[in-house]
Formats: C-alpha cells, sequence, structure tokens
C-alpha cells in the first residue's frame, strides 16, 4: 500500500511490521515520507485572493538512496503556477505544453506515478512530480507558487488555511502522533492589502502585531510568532475595513507581456457580497425551483418528492422533469405554485420509471435552459442521479455553460454519480450530496431546500465609467443571483489607452433587486494599478477564462478555442485540458548548446519561461535553445488518486519487506499491468503498443469523489425509521399550499380520535373547521412522544403564518384544547404566541 503525508514520498524498505502483506488480490506496499527540515511560506492576500510562495527543504535522513515523489494534494479553487525542485547534483523544472504537439515526452518513469494513483489510500487530486533518487544525507529544496481564491466567512473575513504540504502537522506524520514538537522549522509572513482597509487579523496561533504599511491602512504585514501548533492546519482570518456590497481594487499587468493581453493588461479584481437580511419562515418567497428524477429512481424518491413540494412557499414558480428516453416536463415550463397547479403535477407523476430504458439527464438539462426564466425569480434545479450517466463530460459542459443563470443541488445514490453531482454543485454554487439510505432522503433533501430558500439578490449587473478610450470586460461573465451568505469574486480585464490622463479614477456601479426593491451601489475606484507584480489576480482570471473556453469548446466550436486555450495556459502558467506538465530534470554542471532557427517555433514559450527561470547561465541566440545532451524528461503532471479507504495517519497499515524484495514486487505488479494494458489494446494499436500514458484530464474536469468524505459532508438531519416517515407523510399529503389543513376524515384518520370528539373539542369561538384542523396538526407535530419539527419545519412555517393570516383572536385557547385533546404539552412559542 501506498501511504500519502503529503509532501516528499519516498519507496523505502521498513521494519514496521503491524498490518499484513497479501500478495494476490490487494498488495500492501508501503511508503514513507523524506523528512520536511524546513519551510518559508510567504502569503499576499488582497481581498479574497491569496498568492502563496514556499520553499520547502527535505533531506534524506535514511542510511539508502530513494526514489522520492512530489505530492501536493489541491482544492477545487487552487491552481499552481511555479514548480522547481534542485539538489546538488541535478535540478527539475515543470512547464506547460500542448496535449496535441507533444514536444517534449517524459522517456520513462510514468510507473511511480500510476502506481501511486491505484494504490493510495487517499484520493482527490494531487499535482505529482517524480524528483529521482536522493542520496543518504542530501537535500533537496522545493519552491513552489500558487493562487488560490479565498471562502468569505459570513462576518465578511477572508479565511486562509496553509496547506498540510507546508505544514506538515503531526496528524500528518505517522511517526511524529506522541509528541507535540514538530521535526522542522516554519517561517511564516502575510502581507495585506485591500481598498477598504484591514481592519484586524485573527488565527489559531500566535501572530506579531499588525504592522500597516500604508497610511491609509490599505496594507499590512504579519508573520508567525514563535513555534506553529503541532496538531492543527493553521488558519488565518483577515477581516476588511467598514463592510460594503461591493469592493474594487486594480492589480497591475506583467511589464514583459505585450499590450492587449491576458496577462499585458491591468486586472480589476471585484467582490460582490451585497447586504441580505434573513427570510421569515412561512411568508410568499420568489424563485424557480425544477425537480429534474431519475426515472429509475422515481419510485424510492416520491415520499421525498412530497416532502418538497408541500413545504415550497407561496409566490414561488416550480415544475418537476422526470427525465427518461425524453426530456419533457409536467408543464412545458415553470407554472405558479398554486393548490390546482400541485394538485395537477402529483396527478402527472408517473409511478415508476422502469420502463424508460437510459437516462437523458443532457436533452433535459437543455430543454431546461431554453425554457424562459419567470421574471424576477431565481432559477434552482433539484438533480437525483440514481446511476452511472452518459454524456457526463457533455452534462457538466452544458451546466457550466450556464452556471450565472442558475443553481444545482445534485443527489446521488450511486458511486458512478458522485463526481458528476459534486461538479455540478460546485460550477453553480449549490450543494452535492450523497444519499445512503432512502431513510435518509427525504431529510437531505429538505435540508438543500432550505439552502434554497434563502433570499437572494436578483437581477444582478455592473456598468462602468472610465475615461475614453478605456473598456472592461469581465471575464466569464457576472452571476445574475447572488445568494444570502454567499459572495461572487469577479475578474474585469481593462483594455485600452485613456485619451485623457488626468482622470485618475473609475466608478463601478452595482445594481441588484432585493425583495422587489432596486438596490444600487456605487464605487470609485484608482486607475493606476496597484499590487506586488505577483499577478494572482491575472492568474486566476485565466482560470476562470479557460474554464468558460472549454465549455464552449466541448460542444465542437472549432479549433480557434482550443488554440486560444492552449495560448492563455501556456502564458499564464494555469494547466488547462489541453496542455500538461513535463518535468524537465538537469545537471547544473552540463554546458548548454545554442542553435538559431529561422522561424519562430510554436513552443518558443515553453522553453523560455523554463530557462529564463533557471540558476544556472542559459544563453539564446534563437526561438529556441536544444535540450542539453544529459537532461532527462520525467513525469510531473495532475493526477487523481483513487483510493477511497481511510487508515489513521498515526497507525498505517505497513510490513516489514526484505531489502530486495520490494524492488521485485513493484517491477512485477507494473510488468503485470503494462501486459494486462497492453492486451487490452491490441485491437487497437497492435501487439507492439507502447507503455501506457496516463490520461490528460477531461474538459470538465470531473474528478473522483471520495465517499467517505463525501457522506461526512452531507449533514443529514436524524435518522428515521421508515414507518415514522410514512406516519408524518400521511400528515403532510393533506396539507394545502397555503399551508392549512382541511377539517377531512383523512386528517381525522391521522390524529387516531373519534370525528366527533374533534369536532365536538372545537372552541365555539371558531367559524371556520380549517383554522381548528390546522392547530390540532400543528400540535400533533410537536407531541411529547413524535418530534417531527426537523422534517416539517417548513411546513409548519407556513401553517403557523396562515394561521396568523386568518387574525385568530382566540389562538391561545385553541392551543389549550388542542394539548387536551391529543394529550400535549406543545408551548404557545410554537405557534408564535
Amino acid at each position: 500500500m501506498w501511504r500519502q503525508s503529503f509532501g516528499l514520498l519516498e519507496k523505502s524498505y521498513t521494519h514496521d511490521t503491524t498490518g499484513s502483506f497479501l500478495l494476490g488480490k490487494w498488495l500492501h506496499i508501503p511508503l514513507s515520507t523524506v523528512p520536511l527540515c524546513s519551510a518559508v511560506v510567504d502569503v499576499a492576500i488582497q481581498d479574497y485572493v491569496a498568492d502563496v510562495a514556499s520553499e520547502l527543504i527535505y533531506q534524506n535522513k535514511s542510511q539508502i538512496s530513494t526514489e522520492v515523489l512530489f505530492v501536493f494534494p489541491l482544492s477545487p479553487h487552487m491552481a499552481i503556477y511555479s514548480f522547481q525542485a534542485r539538489s546538488e547534483d541535478a535540478e527539475v523544472q515543470a512547464m506547460l505544453q500542448d496535449e496535441d504537439q507533444q514536444l517534449h515526452e517524459p522517456t520513462g518513469g510514468w510507473e511511480n506515478l500510476e502506481y501511486l494513483q491505484d494504490q493510495s489510500e487517499h484520493s482527490g487530486e494531487v499535482f505529482a512530480c517524480f524528483l529521482g533518487t536522493l542520496s543518504p544525507g542530501r537535500e533537496v529544496v522545493v519552491t513552489l507558487r500558487y493562487v488560490q481564491e479565498l471562502p468569505r466567512e459570513p462576518d465578511g473575513a477572508a479565511h486562509f488555511v496553509l496547506p498540510p504540504t507546508l505544514h506538515p502537522c503531526s496528524k500528518h506524520y505517522a511517526w511524529n502522533c506522541l509528541t507535540s514538537e514538530l521535526p522542522y522549522s516554519l517561517l511564516l509572513t502575510a502581507s495585506l492589502q485591500s481598498p477598504r482597509g484591514v481592519a484586524n487579523v485573527q488565527a489559531n496561533f500566535a501572530l506579531t502585531p499588525l504592522i500597516y504599511t500604508a497610511q491609509d491602512h490599505s496594507t499590512a504585514q504579519i508573520s508567525l510568532a514563535g513555534r506553529p501548533p503541532s496538531h492543527d492546519d493553521l488558519e488565518l482570518l483577515v477581516y476588511f475595513g467598514e463592510p460594503t456590497a461591493v469592493s474594487a481594487v486594480v492589480e497591475t499587468g506583467d511589464p514583459g507581456a505585450p499590450p492587449g493581453s491576458l496577462l499585458g493588461d491591468p486586472m480589476v479584481l471585484v467582490a460582490l457580497a451585497p447586504s441580505i437580511p434573513e427570510a421569515v419562515p412561512g411568508q410568499r418567497q420568489s424563485g424557480e425551483f425544477i425537480f429534474l428524477l431519475d426515472t429509475t429512481f422515481l419510485e424510492r424518491a416520491q415520499g421525498s418528492l412530497l416532502f418538497l413540494l408541500k413545504s415550497l412557499p407561496l409566490g414561488c414558480y416550480f415544475n418537476i422533469y422526470c427525465y427518461g428516453e425524453t426530456s419533457e416536463g409536467i408543464y412545458p415550463q415553470s407554472v405558479e405554485y398554486t393548490q390546482d397547479n400541485l394538485t395537477e403535477a402529483i396527478r402527472r407523476i408517473p409511478s415508476t420509471g422502469s420502463s424508460l430504458g437510459d437516462t437523458n439527464l443532457l436533452g433535459t438539462l437543455r430543454s431546461i435552459y431554453n425554457t424562459p426564466r419567470p421574471r424576477g425569480h431565481t432559477r434552482q434545479l433539484f438533480i437525483s442521479m440514481a446511476g452511472l450517466l452518459p454524456d457526463k463530460e457533455a452534462i457538466a459542459a452544458e451546466v457550466c455553460r450556464h452556471r450565472n443563470s442558475h443553481r444545482c443541488f445534485s443527489f446521488c445514490f450511486s458511486d458512478d454519480s458522485a463526481a458528476l453531482a459534486m461538479a455540478l454543485a460546485r460550477e453553480t454554487g449549490g450543494e452535492a450530496t450523497y444519499v445512503c439510505s432512502d431513510n435518509s432522503m427525504t431529510a437531505v433533501v429538505l435540508k438543500c431546500l432550505k439552502q434554497a430558500l434563502k433570499p437572494a439578490a436578483e437581477g444582478v449587473s455592473l456598468s462602468w465609467t472610465l475615461p475614453r478610450g478605456l473598456e472592461v470586460e469581465v471575464l466569464g461573465g457576472t452571476p445574475q443571483s447572488i445568494f444570502q451568505g454567499q459572495h461572487s469574486l469577479l475578474y474585469a480585464q481593462i483594455r485600452g489607452q485613456a485619451q485623457d490622463t488626468t482622470v485618475a479614477k473609475g466608478v463601478m456601479t452595482l445594481q441588484y433587486s432585493l425583495d422587489g426593491q432596486d438596490v444600487t451601489h456605487t464605487i470609485e475606484f484608482p486607475l493606476c494599478p496597484q499590487g506586488d507584480g505577483r499577478l494572482a489576480g491575472h492568474r486566476l482570471a485565466a482560470r476562470r477564462l479557460l474554464k468558460r473556453l472549454l465549455t464552449e469548446a466541448a460542444s465542437g466550436s472549432g479549433d480557434e478555442l482550443r488554440h486560444r486555450a492552449v495560448e492563455i495556459s501556456l502564458t499564464s502558467g494555469i494547466i488547462c485540458p489541453f496542455t500538461s506538465y513535463v518535468g524537465v530534470r538537469t545537471s547544473q554542471r552540463v554546458t548548454w548548446y545554442q542553435v538559431s532557427w529561422g522561424r519562430p517555433h510554436h513552443h518558443q514559450v515553453l522553453l523560455s519561461h523554463v530557462l529564463n527561470s533557471a540558476p544556472f547561465p542559459v544563453a539564446l541566440e534563437g526561438p529556441l535553445a536544444l535540450l542539453p545532451p544529459r537532461q532527462s524528461l520525467i513525469p510531473c503532471q495532475i493526477t487523481e488518486l483513487r483510493g477511497s479507504r481511510r487508515v489513521s495517519s498515526c497507525h498505517p497499515m505497513s510490513i516489514w519487506v526484505p531489502p530486495g524484495w520490494l524492488t521485485a514486487v513493484c517491477a512485477s505488479w507494473l510488468a503485470l499491468r503494462r501486459l494486462t494494458h497492453g492486451i487490452a489494446a491490441l485491437p487497437q494499436r497492435g501487439a507492439c503498443s507502447k507503455a501506457r500514458k496516463p490520461p490528460s484530464p477531461s474538459i470538465s474536469s470531473l474528478k473522483y469523489v471520495d465517499l467517505t468524505e463525501f457522506v461526512l459532508c452531507s449533514s443529514i438531519l436524524g435518522q428515521w425509521s421508515t414507518k415514522a416517515i410514512a406516519e408524518c407523510q400521511q400528515l403532510v399529503a393533506l396539507q394545502n399550499v397555503d399551508g392549512s389543513w382541511a377539517l377531512s376524515s383523512g386528517l381525522v384518520s391521522v390524529l387516531e380520535i373519534d370525528e366527533a370528539e374533534i369536532k365536538g373539542k372545537m372552541p365555539g369561538e371558531l367559524m371556520e373547521p380549517s383554522i381548528w384542523a390546522t392547530v390540532l396538526a400543528v400540535t400533533w407535530l410537536h407531541r411529547h412522544d413524535k418530534c417531527y419539527q426537523e422534517l416539517c419545519e417548513l411546513l409548519e412555517a407556513k401553517a403557523v403564518t396562515w394561521l396568523h393570516s386568518q387574525a385568530v383572536s382566540q389562538l391561545d385557547k385553541c392551543l389549550e384544547a388542542a394539548n387536551t385533546l391529543l394529550g400535549s404539552t406543545v408551548e404557545p412559542s410554537v405557534f408564535r404566541l
């Protein structure tokens, strides 16, 4: 088994005898880490964007030479743009190349990444680079740079967490679990910047006093004081000045890049965070809610769908699609949420979808996107996925193309659909949930509905006032809605040349609608570029623009978009599915040879980028330099670890392997893999196929999802038995869309009380039996031995709102009578009394 501790990994021979060795179905091969000796980390935070530069020094403290592999886990909002490793003898530089051109291809070593990918117990996307062999006592220095969008806390703070590779605290070190001392030194500094001013910094570790480097407090510095905590990740909360709905800061471009290019022009980093008050549960609310049900799973999902439909608020629109061979909705387009429309929709839902064949989610989504959205109503999709879906890449691309116009809440019921569910939710700002049982399904979907019912700023738009000659392009577009608790980070490129140089400011206007009222925010920002030249905003803008280009390229829009994506990727250093990494490993004592070509080569930028940053002498007399004779090309790529077992790092499953045996076992395993891949590929490539290269990332970048983490992220509200849900479901089915219940035989059956007794106990002041029925239903939900509040919280809120709208003067007496009839002790606060 491979064991990942985030950082330098090595093939080694250990004498730990815990665990067992099974040669056959499972192969447990140990993987230990090369110790980290020193880490120097410099963080630059500009509003909600971070640029991190790190230098890590590792030392081989074993008595044998070891092959080392650098592994760096990547989060969804992170992008590496520079990697370099050097030792006394050689240097490894990661560079990007066009996948189609294949200027450079590693000559060997793919088996190291293949083995890591298949045998790791961890899962997720990682950057991995094979660094070769490290002799005993020798050091290797790794320089890594990356950019990251930071999450915004509810109180407005930017939240930064130092990755475990840069601070491998003891919970990431297997041998260090019993000590509080870190075996390495850490120097952490952070520079902070915001046009609103840096107000405060909080951390879970000791900090030096905040030092302001500008009189208006727009820039500041902070650093680690003393030793960091040994068992926790390092977290930093940065608070800015007076919170506003919009902020903007201009980042300077790369002076070496040509004007008009992505890196050459200034970039405006825009943070949109409208102040949105809490909605009152049970009141009228706008919104368009569309439910997409996999017909193969429809029979099991009908109960959950009933809870969802009954919990919707008055004032919204809804529709239901049961996608199978067709992609038609219950209604041609979303309809207003009324009693008649809901009754008709429930009648039209088929009881089973077993005869509908393959699912057609892609066609269903296209039908929805071609349907007009009700004006003033934010669109949100609830998508259930029962199994493996065809056209996963096309589905993800279609959702990404419309990411600014809606949110997706996706529910998967199998491992096959987990990655797609996560991708759809991530692209649109929604949530993805793995439903592990029928009992938890209703609670899970209702939890997501509560998130969806949070109010939103709708009809979001930005307008710009700049000096003549300048124009602004928002890369990736502007979202149409921003929900409570969320923020939107935009990248706007300033292009052109100002004709009036005396105007030093620009004006940005944010407009949106909140609860039917138009809101406008205007902010001025200086046009003179700011920043430290690290281009964090430009690189994240490149990442955002690449997403849009890849979506359009996936629809077959021609080679022009692909060429542009490759150009942006190569110049910004941000990888995309059309480019790939290659590791250039060079001896530092080798003389470089030069060559001049008559015409520029397409890949000049690749090699020049590598050579210009090299610490050894380089001279170029033409657009391309030949690689030195002793230079080798090694695997360096973004890869997916497919492990799904979670094992404590303090108790790794490892074995004793005699010297020489491990090499033989690895060689046999890799030979077997090559043989099986070769046999499988014989019809396509013939018997003389070469060793397989790991496939490049897909266009939509669908990632493997660790189902253990997926379930943990899906907070399930209680464990409910099938009987309890069915009992509650009978009452839910009888509720009207306005929240009331009728005094019917069905309600009498649920309450299990004689109808004559129910009518006889009704207070004489009540003229409407529905008021008495509604009080009884809400009281029944709160009986001392039955607690359904979590399942029926939204239903109950509508019911109480309806009761108050009826101006019931003796509501307290009704509750007293209901408690007597049902033998309960429900408090008046349930009815807002």
